[in-house]
């Protein structure tokens, strides 16, 4: 696609964040691959900025590279029902297992693991990493995306958010005082690091997502140590246990909300038992930072799909779109436009987006708009909310909701809830028929006519 860079000779300590966060901060920035990293051995990479537009989710999905929006999000709705799902296929051998390390021979300081930000309190090894994980008691495989921070050759502290489907099965094993076996995936291909990150339903494994997707059962190899599936084509597998005596320092880290919000503190521990890797491995960089960044452009997409399928199957009526702004981490400012069919159902709507699945975690500021309005469109939501809201009449505060410990609004002490704005923007039931009328074209008109007229503001070279 041409949308890849080579870069050679980039500092881990500092120089490979700095880029990647100009590249996160920039609109249609490329993918860059680091190589020859100074302190490293040649061959060990590291990619970033990979799925960092919707042509490269597209390629990513399987989807064409031109595809719109809409089109894109009911696509992936369309490959994810769960009636589509197909388990893995379990392979004798694959290219992660070209190399392996174990016991004394371990040493993870060879693969990239750079300082992502300038006040980290380590160096990264895991952060486009997916993390696979089994219960104990159902044999369910769920892979999720927790950071990893390396602590020496040969153990890294994997930090969990508290009630996330990874920290529970942890906390089964630690409860009874047993070793969880756990895999650290650090490069593999990126849908399944796209599909890590979102939030399946608890039981329903990924990698059923993944060969959903695909339209095939996604190839996984056992990991000669704990066993745990890992993709048979990943670049980079660091496998062993966690135990609830062991634990470490861990972070702060540089957050998705563009702030240190947690302490260093003790974190459980992975003592890394087995390392598998291909040759030349490509580790995956997804650091979050300050909004908008990589996950927050490519999630935009899948969020705001899956909080349709939220609003839809909680049997919401005339949902027309929904979107999951990147400007708040796909989490803290979600609009969803609805055609209005009865009193009640802007209310509704607003409620039910707030505290479905796909809404409810750290969720700050929900509104609902006219269909009318473009969800993707700040200044038309905006203008919205000015316009068609009142306070008095059109606002509601929930309190005590689901809140987490990245909240930098919150008090340090009191992250477990949290409460929310939600801003009704639709025109009043009552009177909607006598609301002023707009002066402007709606939103299929406008873009049909940046379809055909665009290329006027497309920039012109001057004559000679």
């Amino acid at each position: 696609m041409g949308a890849l860079r080579d870069v050679a000779g980039v500092a881990q300590e500092g120089e490979i964040g700095l880029i990647t966060e100009m590249l996160h901060h920039t609109d249609d920035s490329p993918a860059v691959l680091f190589d020859d990293i100074p302190s490293l051995q040649k061959g060990a990479r590291i990619l970033v900025n990979a799925n960092g537009n919707r042509e490269r989710l597209a390629l990513t999905l399987g989807l064409s590279v031109d595809i719109d929006r809409s089109s894109l999000m009911e696509r992936f709705l369309e490959m994810t029902e769960t009636d589509r799902s197909i388990k893995p296929q379990v392979a004798g051998d694959g290219p992660v297992l070209e190399n392996s390390m174990y016991g004394d021979d371990i040493d993870i300081s060879r693969f990239p693991a750079p300082h992502w930000h300038p006040g980290d309190g380590g160096p990264y090894i895991g952060t486009g990493v997916a993390v696979v994980m089994k219960d104990p008691d159902s044999g369910w495989i769920n892979v999720g995306t927790y950071r990893a921070m390396v602590q020496d050759e040969r153990s890294v502290g994997v930090f969990i958010i508290p009630g996330k489907h990874g920290a529970l099965i942890r906390d089964t094993y630690f409860k009874r005082r047993e070793p969880c076996p756990i895999a650290v995936i650090c490069g593999m291909d990126p849908l399944m690091f796209v599909t890590s990150t979102l939030e399946a339903p608890y039981g329903f494994s990924e990698y059923d997502w993944v060969g959903g997707i695909r339209g095939e059962p996604y190839p996984v190899v056992s990991a000669p140590v704990t066993g745990l599936p890992i993709p048979a084509t990943a670049e980079l597998v660091l496998e062993g246990y966690l135990t609830h005596d062991r634990r470490a320092p861990e972070g702060p880290f540089g957050e998705w909300t563009g702030y240190y919000v947690n302490e260093r503190a003790d974190q459980p521990v992975l003592d890394i038992q087995g390392v598998h890797y291909r040759t030349d491995p490509i580790v995956l960089g997804v650091p979050p930072n300050r909004p908008p960044c990589e996950p927050h452009r490519f999630r935009e997409y899948l969020r705001s799909a899956l909080l349709l399928r939220g609003l839809r199957g909680a049997g919401v009526p005339g949902v027309v779109d929904a979107n999951c702004f990147a400007l708040g981490g796909n989490r803290l400012f979600n609009v969803v436009s609805i055609q209005q069919k009865y009193a009640g159902h802007a209310r509704q709507a607003l409620h039910v987006a707030a505290m479905c699945q796909a809404g409810a975690y750290m969720g700050r500021i929900v509104v609902v708009v006219d269909d009318d309005i473009d969800v993707t469109d700040l200044d038309d939501v905006m203008w919205a909310i000015l316009t068609r809201a009142d306070p008095e009449r059109s606002m509601d505060i929930v309190r005590r909701a689901y809140g987490g410990g990245m909240d930098s609004a919150m008090h340090p002490d009191d992250r477990v809830f949290n409460s929310r704005l939600l801003i009704d923007a639709c025109r009043p039931w009552e009177w909607r028929d006598r609301f002023p009328p707009t002066s402007g074209s709606d939103a299929n008109t406008k873009r049909e006519t940046r379809r055909k007229w665009g290329w006027i503001l497309e920039a012109q070279t001057p004559s000679a």
